[in-house]
């Protein structure tokens, strides 16, 4: 392997084997002129994830967890080896779209004061996905955790986190990107260091989104880089209950270190 890459990318799986077969093959499908590392690390999926990546991609670098550590830690994992100028954290259950690939590198190197990008997110349809949210506070968070969207239409507060008001057509900088799809240069995580393994999952992209323009980058949204996300697949199997308190016990951790409200 050579001793450096145009770009690392770095899937995460659990549970998703159907779906990260597909993904790995959009990316070998649309990677034409870029040198490219992949790595997988599977946390500990009981669905013989990986013996398909050992018998069926044998150039994917793959680490095999016994456990489930969460998300940042496995991250973590493959960014401590990760020798490509440019690292995307891609989530599974997406596929890369034509020229996806070489767009957002070009962009990349382009905008050298981008920290972060992300991409279009489409549906399995081709309709728009919503991806991008303001920086958090905690009464919009609260008001999500007790499900109040299903007793009301509309709460401003939600809709301005949630980002109702954006044109999902225009580049321009955002507070945060989805953790489905973030193309981050290797020399941002050298200054803002890796992802806080105190997020078991949820909010560590969004912490990341922080410092990274704590340390003066910008956050981008591309729209010419698009890609299709299935959306929560890992987690959506797991149990409601325990879905709510990782998120509550998730948004509580990033409010103690960011603080309460937006500065």
């Amino acid at each position: 392997m050579s001793k450096y890459m145009d770009l690392s990318i770095i899937i995460v799986s659990w549970n998703t084997r159907e779906l990260l077969k597909k993904c790995l093959n959009s990316i070998y499908q649309n990677g034409a002129g870029l040198s490219l590392e992949i790595y997988v690390i599977d946390n500990n999926s009981s669905d013989k994830t990986v013996e398909m990546i050992r018998t069926e991609f044998r150039d994917v670098e793959l680490i095999a967890n016994n456990k489930n550590q969460g998300f940042a830690y496995a991250n973590n994992q493959a960014l401590k080896l990760a020798i490509g100028k440019y690292i995307l954290l891609l989530n599974p259950d997406t596929e890369i779209l034509s020229n996806s690939l070489q767009k957002a590198v070009k962009f990349m190197s382009d905008n050298s004061n981008c920290g972060a990008m992300g991409a279009k997110l489409l549906n399995p349809d081709k309709s728009v996905q919503p991806s991008i949210r303001r920086f958090p506070t905690p009464w919009p968070i609260f008001l999500m955790l007790i499900k109040a969207p299903k007793l009301f239409k509309k709460i401003k507060s939600i809709e301005r986190y949630l980002c109702f008001d954006f044109d999902y057509n225009k580049r321009q900088a955002v507070d945060q990107i989805m953790g489905a799809f973030m193309l981050i240069p290797k020399k941002v995580f050298d200054k803002v260091g890796l992802l806080d393994e105190v997020f078991f999952i949820w909010f560590e992209e969004v912490d990341l989104c922080r410092r990274i323009q704590n340390a003066g980058f910008k956050v981008l949204y591309n729209p010419e880089v698009e890609i299709i996300h299935y959306g929560g697949q890992s987690f959506a199997q797991e149990k409601i209950i325990k879905k709510q308190s990782l998120f509550f016990k998730s948004a509580m951790r990033y409010f103690l270190k960011n603080g309460f409200f937006n500065r």
